[in-house]
């Protein structure tokens, strides 16, 4: 399989008025950020995409979706991670058996101060399950939510014990000392930063790319910034992306995402939010449209 790398977007779920998965706009939005917007890849059902907000049975039908779209899925990985191991087992499996190239795993989170030993044991016992030819292992760190990190000593024993099985790391704790500090330790394991900011020289410091919610939006500076790395191109494609990042950044991220998403497609639809998040009051979108489109123009 073609490892995944470069630019990928945290795509963002769209919703029906019932609040379920919209699988055609789902489908068309993944479709237009390969084909048009500059995306590498794609990270379904992930944060921005509210998965924690979705059944298990929600998630494989959109993943079941994807499958039959006919979209290359070895540019995609999926989130599969939740609490309880038996229905990370199903949806890691589920991604592994439609051909999803990797499945993105958060830490048991809810209860605190999860020891080393009790992290090891849920990926150890989820690799023996899934038990399937092409699992590929990447771990989420985003202790921000979930209160529960992926240590680097863990990440280190986890490599030693199932090698290519643990392919990689996403971390959106936005600690770049921590994804520098797993490249340094763990020669070819993949780490994506969660910022467009690193794109610019993700080669030089070990990165495969970055998985980012305001990909979305930010596609084609990210791609220029990835590709024109070490160029004043690139350089200049991955401040206007940081920029606009932290525009986006400066509201709720998933309702601002998908505020911007609304007004790209023409399609209020996208406005929809998983409870309990809601979308943005008239006021803060006006406001949040009007600075990235007045950064977006400007070169």
């Amino acid at each position: 399989m073609a490892k995944l790398q470069g630019v990928i977007a945290a795509a963002a779920t769209p919703l029906g008025p019932d609040l379920s998965i919209d699988h055609g706009r789902l489908v068309e939005h993944c479709r237009i950020l390969l084909a048009e917007g500059g995306c590498d890849g794609i990270n379904l059902l992930g944060t921005t995409g509210e998965a924690t907000s979705f059944s298990a049975e929600a998630r494989v039908g959109a993943m079941r979706a994807i499958a039959r779209s006919g979209l290359p899925l070895d540019r995609f990985m999926v989130g599969t991670g939740v609490p309880a191991l038996d229905e990370t087992v199903r949806l890691t499996r589920a991604a592994c058996e439609l051909g999803f190239a990797g499945a993105l795993v958060l830490p048991p989170f809810y209860y605190p101060d999860v020891r080393d030993d009790g992290l090891v044991a849920y990926i150890d016992a989820l690799v023996a399950r899934v038990d399937h030819s092409r699992l590929a292992v990447y771990l989420y760190h985003i202790p921000q939510n979930t209160k529960v990190p992926w240590p680097l000593e863990v990440v280190a024993r986890l490599r030693e014990r199932h090698g290519a099985t643990l392919a990689g790391l996403k971390d959106s704790a936005g600690d770049l000392a921590y994804s520098r500090s797993i490249v340094a330790a763990l020669p070819g394991f993949d780490v994506f930063p969660s910022s467009e900011a690193t794109l610019g020289n993700a080669t030089a410091d070990g990165f495969a790319g970055c998985i980012s919610a305001t990909v979305n939006v930010t596609a084609g500076e990210s791609q220029a910034a990835w590709s024109g790395q070490g160029s004043a191109s690139g350089a200049a494609a991955a401040k206007k992306a940081a920029e606009l990042r932290a525009i986006v950044a400066g509201h709720p991220l998933v309702a601002a995402v998908k505020s911007l998403l609304a007004a790209r497609y023409r399609d209020d639809a996208w406005r929809r939010l998983a409870l309990p998040l809601v979308a943005l009051d008239s006021d803060r979108a006006a406001a949040l449209h009007e600075a990235y489109d007045r950064r977006a123009a400007a070169p």
